[in-house]
């Protein structure tokens, strides 16, 4: 039996900050998995409708991770991250934002992954953005609810 899933999000309208929390039936080890293993990343990261192409990953400290996401109306986005702090099944730090050096416009995401049960795991994603204005930016294109649907892919993803 599969237990009632909390999914929570908040963006205080005083602070540059968007944090979004699930619950997973699966264990820290496999969601961590998912992020530092480029094959599960084309699987599952982006909003419905998206895709992305992985260009390359260095999965350390220091190391790029760079992709291309395309929208479902055929755009595509230059991404990239910058591994600051990775402490397996436990806690992924990067600096995400266009694929140019010094992207003014990036964040830092802080994702935690607390068990919480057996084979059960709670993710919360802090994602910090330059400003307020910058986040009242991305809340207008809708950062909340496209997140959401990224933890959904996620959480099929590792159903499998």
């Amino acid at each position: 039996m599969t237990a009632t899933l909390k999914v929570t999000a908040s963006a205080p309208a005083d602070q540059p900050t968007i944090t979004m929390e699930r619950e997973f039936d699966a264990p820290p080890a496999l969601l961590f998995r998912a992020y530092s293993d480029p094959d599960a990343m084309k699987a599952w990261y982006g909003p419905n409708g998206f895709t992305i192409t992985v260009i390359a990953m260095d999965f350390r400290v220091g190391g790029l991770f760079r992709f291309t996401m395309h929208g479902p109306d055929g755009t595509d986005y230059p991404n990239r991250m910058m591994y600051r702090e990775i402490a397996p099944n436990e806690r992924l730090v990067y600096r995400h934002g266009t694929d140019i050096d010094d992207d003014p416009n990036a964040f830092e995401v802080v994702s935690t992954f607390k068990a919480i049960g057996t084979g059960r795991t709670r993710l919360t994603k802090i994602a910090t953005v330059p400003s307020v204005d910058a986040r009242n930016a991305v809340m207008k294109f809708g950062a909340i609810e496209l997140g959401m649907q990224t933890f959904e892919k996620l959480a099929a993803y590792v159903k499998k």
